[in-house]
């Protein structure tokens, strides 16, 4: 929990809210298709087994947010360009609302979702 203190009190912003900010800023842009739960089959060492079915997970370090989110993109998606987009805007749109520092948003596309797949679902 990040906790800002000034003379006429403190305020208190959840990890949670940083990570509905992110998730809902990052399914706004051109070529996302949605967000994704982390799997339990990606072993990287960076993920903690208490996260693994979360799609945005932030970590904060004093006053600095590192930010992780696993999307699915629309078929026919450039993937540098949208997520460079993606990175951009959440960065801006958590930095603007909580005036908490990012300094790193990470993506991981756990997939690509076709127009036929979609309409069914």
């Amino acid at each position: 929990m990040e906790v800002m203190t000034n003379s006429t009190g403190s305020l208190k912003i959840s990890r949670d809210v940083i990570a509905t900010i992110a998730g809902c800023t990052a399914t706004e842009i051109e070529g996302v298709a949605g967000l994704a739960p982390f799997t339990s089959g990606i072993t990287s060492g960076w993920i903690l087994k208490a996260r693994s079915s979360m799609p945005v997970a932030v970590e904060l370090n004093d006053d600095v947010a590192y930010i992780d989110i696993n999307l699915t993109l629309e078929n026919g998606a450039k993937i540098p360009e949208v997520a460079a987009k993606v990175q951009k805007a959440v960065k801006d749109a958590v930095q603007n609302m909580t005036g908490v520092t990012v300094t790193k948003v990470n993506l991981h596309v756990a997939g690509v979702v076709f127009a036929e797949a979609s309409a069914e679902a």
